[in-house]
């Protein structure tokens, strides 16, 4: 099936030149560093884990072989995704940039329409990826399983570590990540790369309570005096603990680990940049133009015992 080509425009004046596209999510994850890249994977990666118990015990004068030593693995595969789309030169005869399609009956598409419209698919996949990253499902066309689909089958999630969500506000934000907080394992608190990685609504709720106008002592003026002004799109923490904007997470969901635990998969990384553009005039003699693009994307992680949950229901326990 064809793709659909709609065009709406009226001639009345000159064409400015410059298509305007909406506001795009991009894979903040990937590009902001959140998660551990691991490309060149053809079809599986093992991570191994190693585990042990008590290992130091008191001294004696023999060699005495004691505690255990446990090698498991988790598996990460990622998964082939592509892009077609199919446009008809003709289509844009009657649009205002037909002249810059060249006047010969083998003509092009618009060099302008064309930059965008490789932009624009590229921007959709990244949105796509970041969406997946976190909160996918493999059984959805589209998309792999994300990190939160994952966790929330493992049965092995400590139940202590599942904290249970609400619809988070400026006026319970402090509450509710002290509790993630406060979840958060022993031998996990204080690693440098520990994040607590959370959902635009509760971001922006937690920017919202430290302007000030909130509960939790933060007085009238918040953070450093300067009410709702305070905050100029830069990193933010809480009890010492880094939190990362995960755009793909859904609304009132977090989770907090480490960076290192966390790891995408895909082939080539130059493919989820690629958007290949067709001309179809010299393959088959038609006036089509295909826009493809192939990559393979997936997600994993290593250890859960070094994973906490927030407003995800763990359904294997």
């Amino acid at each position: 099936m064809a793709t659909t080509t709609s065009i709406t425009t009226t001639y009345a004046g000159q064409f400015a030149g410059k298509y305007i596209s909406a506001a795009l999510l991009s894979a903040a994850t990937i590009e902001n560093g959140g998660i551990e890249v691991k490309p060149n994977v053809k079809y599986k990666e093992v991570i191994k884990k190693l585990a042990t118990d008590a290992i130091v015990k008191d001294a004696t004068c023999d060699f005495t072989a004691t505690s255990t030593v446990t090698l498991t693995e988790r598996i990460l595969q990622p998964e082939e995704f592509q892009v077609n789309l199919q446009l008809c030169k003709k289509d844009f005869h009657s649009d205002w940039e037909a002249v810059q399609m060249g006047y010969s009956a083998f003509d092009s598409l618009p060099p302008s329409f064309a930059d965008f419209l490789l932009a624009h698919v590229a921007a959709k996949v990244a949105e796509k990826t970041e969406q997946n990253i976190w909160k996918g499902v493999t059984a959805n066309a589209g998309e792999f399983n994300g990190i939160a689909t994952l966790v929330a089958l493992d049965a092995a999630l400590p139940t202590a570590q599942e904290v249970t969500g609400t619809t988070v506000t400026a006026s319970n934000v402090v509450a509710e990540l002290g509790k993630i907080v406060d979840a958060v394992p022993a031998a996990l608190y204080g690693k440098e790369d520990l994040y607590i990685y959370v959902s635009q609504n509760i971001a922006r709720a937690y920017v919202r309570a430290l302007g000030g106008f909130g509960a939790s002592g933060l007085g009238a003026n918040g953070t450093n005096n300067m009410g709702t002004q305070w905050w100029n799109n830069g990193s933010l923490s809480f009890d010492g603990v880094k939190i990362f904007v995960a755009n793909g997470l859904a609304a009132n969901t977090a989770i907090a680990t480490t960076k290192s635990n966390l790891f995408f998969g895909t082939g080539l990384l130059n493919d989820l940049n690629e958007v290949k553009l067709i001309d179809m005039a010299d393959i088959d003699g038609s006036q089509n133009v295909r826009v493809v693009v192939r990559f393979t994307a997936g997600v994993q992680y290593g250890a859960i015992e070094d994973i906490v949950t927030y407003g995800i229901t763990n359904s294997a326990n």
